[in-house]
């Protein structure tokens, strides 16, 4: 029994431990990179390309708040 209280113990304070080691501060230094264009959330320019290569192909009307018509492009 002493083993397995032991083993919980070291495994709780082991969780304890990484999640307080995961938050820290961002740098001065370290501010530069979030102005990358790799750090946006918006959708990355390949995802934009298919998204409107699918929806001027699909022509289906209000697929993502677009233009409504047929699948010719000739709205």
């Amino acid at each position: 029994m002493k083993i397995n209280h032991t083993i919980k113990l070291a495994l709780t304070g082991l969780a304890l431990a990484s999640g307080l080691s995961s938050c820290s501060s961002v740098k001065g230094y370290q501010k530069s990179k979030l102005n990358d264009s790799d750090m946006e959330l918006s959708a990355r320019k390949s995802q934009k390309f298919e998204q409107s290569f699918q929806l001027y192909r699909e022509g289906g009307s209000g697929a993502n708040g677009g233009k409504s018509g047929g699948g010719c492009g000739c709205n």
